[in-house]
C-alpha cells in the first residue's frame, strides 16, 4: 500500500474520508454504487501522499499500549479494546429516545454538549436532501437539527471529509461515526494539532459493516419504490427500539406513500452488500472513540419496548462528559456488568476470531489485507470459533478472493443519482461516469 490508488485498488479503502481531509486539493471523494465512498486523486496531485496514507485506518489500525489508561477492565481489553466504564440506559429526552436507533445516547451526549457542555457543534452524518437514500455529513448546533439526523444510516458516508469544519470552528466540537471514522480522526488528530484542539469528544457507533448503495436500491425494490428519484425519505431503524425500515416515496399519481420492513428483515438484506474492508475489519466497536454505543442485545426485546443503549467509556475525556451528561439530566442510566458487553455483542467475538483466518488466506493468496498490532485475533479464532467456523474462515476466503475480484485493480466508477433510474429497471441502459 504505497498510495491511496493502491488502498481504493485493493479493496482496503473504508470510505472514510480522512485522505481527503489531509490533502483537500488532491483528494475528493465520490459516491460509488457497490463500493461505497471512495476517494479519487487529482491529475495533478499526489497520490503517494505521506500524510493521506498516514491517516488511514483501511490500511492498519494500532493500539499504542503507552497511551491506553491504567484504569481500563483488563477482562475486556484483549477482546473490546480499552473500556473504563460500562453503562446502560437512555435519552432522558423521550423524543429523542424514541426516535434514535436504541435508546438515543450518542444524541443525548451531543444535545448536552452543545447545550450545556460549551461546544460550538456535532459533526456526523445524515440523509442527503436533494438524495434520500445517501448521505451527506453536517455540523449540527441545535436539537432540531440533531433530532431531524436520528437513526443509524446503513449506507456509505464520509465524515472525515468535512474535519476541516471542526479544525476552524470557534470551540471545540463533537464528532460522531463509525468506528473506522472514529480511528481515522484520532489518526488525524495526531497530525493536526489545530485539529486535536477543537475535537471535544468523540463518539464510536458499533458497527457491524458497511452496506453499499446498491444494497439501498435494492431494498427500495423490495419495498415497492420502482422510481428511486422519487424518493422522500428513507429511515433504516429508529421509531421505536430497533425500529423499521421505511421509505417515503412519491406514488404514480403525486401522493405520498410509505411502506416498510421490519428490521432483521432489512438489515438480512443490506448485510450482503457490505464492502470487503469490513469483513477484516478488528474494530466493531470504536476502540479509539472516547465513548462507543451500541445496542444491549444480551435479552429478548419485548414489542413496543422504549430503547436502551449500551455505553462503554474508553477514555478519561469521555468518562467526564458522560459524568456531565447525567449530572446535567440529559442521560439516565445504569452500570452494566462486564459480561454484559459478549453477551451484547456474541457475533463481534466470534467475527474477531474469523478475521485471522481471513488475514492469513488474503496474505498467502496475494490479496491486500489490513495490519493490526493490539488486537488479538488467533486466540478468539481458537477459542470462539467451532472447527466448522475455522475451516469456513479459510475456505470462505479463498472463495471470497476470486468472487470479490480481490486478486484485480479495483476500478473506481462514479455513481450519478440520476442513474438509480436505470438500476431500478435492469433492462435499462445504465448511466454511470
Amino acid at each position: 500500500m504505497r498510495s491511496i490508488d493502491d488502498v481504493v485498488s485493493g479493496q482496503m479503502c473504508t470510505g472514510c474520508g480522512a485522505c481527503a481531509y489531509v490533502s483537500p486539493d488532491e483528494i475528493r471523494m465520490i459516491d460509488t454504487l457497490d463500493h461505497g465512498r471512495r476517494p479519487v486523486v487529482s491529475p495533478k496531485g499526489d497520490p503517494r501522499s505521506i500524510e493521506a496514507l498516514r491517516v488511514c485506518p483501511g490500511i492498519e489500525l494500532c493500539h499504542d499500549p503507552t497511551t491506553i489508561p491504567s484504569e481500563v477492565l483488563a477482562e475486556l481489553l484483549p477482546a473490546w479494546g480499552p473500556v473504563l466504564e460500562l453503562w446502560e440506559g437512555f435519552a432522558a429526552d423521550s423524543e429523542l429516545r424514541f426516535a434514535a436507533s436504541s435508546g438515543g445516547a450518542a444524541s443525548a451526549l451531543a444535545l448536552y454538549a452543545i447545550e450545556r457542555g460549551g461546544m460550538h457543534g456535532v459533526l456526523h452524518i445524515t440523509a442527503r436532501r436533494d438524495v434520500p437514500y445517501l448521505n451527506e455529513t453536517v455540523l449540527s448546533r441545535s436539537r432540531e437539527e440533531l433530532l431531524a439526523a436520528t437513526g443509524s444510516r446503513y449506507a456509505p458516508a464520509s465524515p472525515c471529509d468535512s474535519l476541516d469544519r471542526i479544525e476552524v470552528a470557534p470551540a471545540p466540537c463533537v464528532f460522531i461515526g463509525k468506528p473506522c471514522d472514529v480511528a481515522a480522526t484520532a489518526r488525524a488528530r495526531s497530525l493536526r494539532p489545530a485539529l486535536d484542539a477543537k475535537l471535544g469528544l468523540t463518539v464510536a457507533i458499533f458497527c457491524a459493516g458497511a452496506p453499499s448503495t446498491r444494497g439501498t436500491l435494492d431494498m427500495l425494490r423490495k419495498l415497492g419504490v420502482t422510481d428511486p428519484l422519487r424518493t422522500e425519505s428513507v429511515r433504516y431503524r429508529g421509531l421505536g427500539w430497533p425500529g423499521r425500515a421505511r421509505a417515503r416515496f412519491r406514488g404514480r399519481d403525486g401522493k405520498s406513500e410509505e411502506r416498510s420492513m421490519s428490521y432483521e428483515d432489512s438489515w438480512g438484506h443490506l448485510q450482503a452488500y457490505r464492502q470487503w474492508r469490513c469483513y477484516v475489519c478488528a474494530d466493531h466497536t470504536g476502540e479509539f472513540a472516547d465513548i462507543a454505543v451500541g445496542d444491549p442485545w444480551y435479552r429478548a426485546i419485548g414489542d413496543d419496548e422504549p430503547g436502551r443503549s449500551l455505553i462503554l467509556v474508553r477514555s478519561p475525556r469521555g468518562r467526564e462528559v458522560l459524568r456531565k451528561a447525567v449530572e446535567a439530566g440529559y442521560l439516565r442510566l445504569e452500570r452494566a456488568d462486564s459480561s454484559t458487553l459478549a453477551a451484547s455483542q456474541p457475533e463481534l467475538l466470534r467475527v474477531r476470531g474469523a478475521i485471522w483466518g481471513r488475514i492469513w488466506v488474503s496474505r498467502l493468496m496475494g490479496a491486500a489485507f489490513p495490519r493490526y498490532r493490539g488486537f488479538p485475533m488467533f486466540r478468539f479464532w481458537w477459542t470462539a470459533l467451532t472447527l466448522k467456523a475455522r475451516a469456513q474462515s479459510l475456505y470462505g476466503t479463498v472463495k471470497r478472493v476470486f468472487t470479490k475480484g480481490l486478486l484485480k485493480h479495483l476500478q473506481v466508477t462514479p455513481y450519478l443519482p440520476d442513474s438509480a433510474r436505470s438500476e431500478s429497471h435492469p433492462g435499462q441502459t445504465d448511466r454511470l461516469a
